[in-house]
């Protein structure tokens, strides 16, 4: 196409010699304004420190809100996948998969339960070791998903269930010992220290038996254990040793060194805590995006800002999906308009119509 003059509005006009059509190209800056969004959500810059008090950044970038960056299949298999839940707010939580370089998914539900990890792991391929911290839900889901993956639970949050029972200045001799021992186990880095370890915990069970079948009378009536947390923690650490999930980092077969803890997602859960505080005052919807976004930014294949714009789901495109699986399910309230358990009406309430005299009534609408 050739120049040819300009619009009404002064814009260039460009001419097809051959075909004899002309048209006025415009440029659409959408893709640059996601980047300008994502780089400002991922950032620590405020609003207010923006040119203008961030009034024309909030105008390009109130579109962009609308978008949900899902988390992709993973075909690749990787040999370590740390697993963790970072929850937003009352009903809300966001299950986070990740390995040691890169976010693998995410998947928002109301709580951690195992069709909520069921959703999350099924789009990973089976890892040969998962590390968990013992969320809600998992072990069920792991044996439905990953039958050939093995456990290993996080060392250190084993460490703080005993700290939570014995506390750190304990005054029992019984909540002494168990949080010495307890300190001891995030030291161990071979099997004979394993042995070792376990051979001291159960010669402490041992020697406290008469000790835990104390019992003390509860005001209201009936019988309660006297020492009932340190009585959790112990069966707590019985139930990790004999189904092997304490130690399973020092199996012989590995042929390198494997993680105990999940610090890698822990390092992960703190940047996005660090995150939101940044961004105040986002309602839930946004703060959930904002997480998705940060996930989908460290995944191992982001994919540039024009091909996310062309291939990312709205709002309104979940909106639809949502009425048009509710009429053809006949129901209302019960389908999900995303993920496993956060219901559509969790995060979009519908204004009642009023009716004042002489005004008309007012339209249901939804809100984000």
């Amino acid at each position: 196409m050739t120049r040819y003059g300009h619009s009404a509005s002064g814009a260039q006009r460009w001419r097809c010699a051959p075909c004899t059509i002309s048209r006025v190209s415009r440029i659409n800056s959408t893709a640059k304004h996601l980047d300008e969004f994502v780089a400002w959500l991922l950032g620590r810059r405020r609003q207010s420190d923006l040119p203008g008090g961030g009034r024309s950044f909030r105008r390009r970038c109130e579109p962009l809100w609308q978008l949900w960056p899902f988390s992709p299949i993973v075909d690749e298999v990787h040999e370590v996948v740390f697993v963790d839940g970072i929850h937003l707010g009352p009903g809300a939580v966001v299950l986070i998969a990740q390995a040691s370089d890169c976010v693998l998914g995410w998947y928002v539900a109301r709580s951690e339960n195992s069709r909520a990890w069921s959703a999350l792991m099924s789009r990973i391929a089976p890892p040969a070791l998962v590390v968990t911290d013992g969320g809600s839900g998992f072990a069920r889901a792991c044996k439905r998903i990953w039958p050939t993956t093995r456990v290993q639970r996080c060392t250190f949050h084993a460490y703080c269930r005993i700290r939570q029972a014995a506390t750190t200045r304990p005054k029992l001799d019984a909540s002494r010992s168990l949080y010495a021992l307890g300190r001891q186990l995030t030291c161990v880095h071979d099997i004979e220290g394993a042995q070792e370890w376990i051979g001291a915990y159960q010669g402490w069970c041992a020697r406290w038996t008469g000790f835990w079948e104390e019992k003390t009378r509860r005001p209201e009536g009936g019988w309660e254990y006297t020492h009932e947390r340190l009585i959790r923690a112990r069966n707590s650490l019985n139930k990790l040793i004999s189904q092997g999930l304490l130690f399973t980092y020092l199996d012989p077969t590995w042929t390198h060194p494997m993680p105990a803890m999940t610090n890698q997602i822990e390092s992960t859960n703190a940047r996005l805590r660090q995150m939101l505080p940044d961004h105040r005052a986002m309602r839930l919807t946004r703060r959930i995006k904002a997480v998705f976004w940060w996930c989908y930014t460290h995944s191992p294949h982001p994919q540039p800002a024009a091909t996310i714009l062309a291939t990312i789901p709205t709002d309104t495109a979940l909106e639809n999906a949502w009425q048009q699986a509710a009429q053809n399910h006949q129901t209302t309230t019960t389908i999900p308009g995303w993920s496993d358990a956060i219901c559509w009406n969790k995060l979009h309430h519908t204004t009642p119509p009023t009716t004042t005299p002489g005004t008309n009534p007012r339209p249901t609408r939804f809100v984000l």
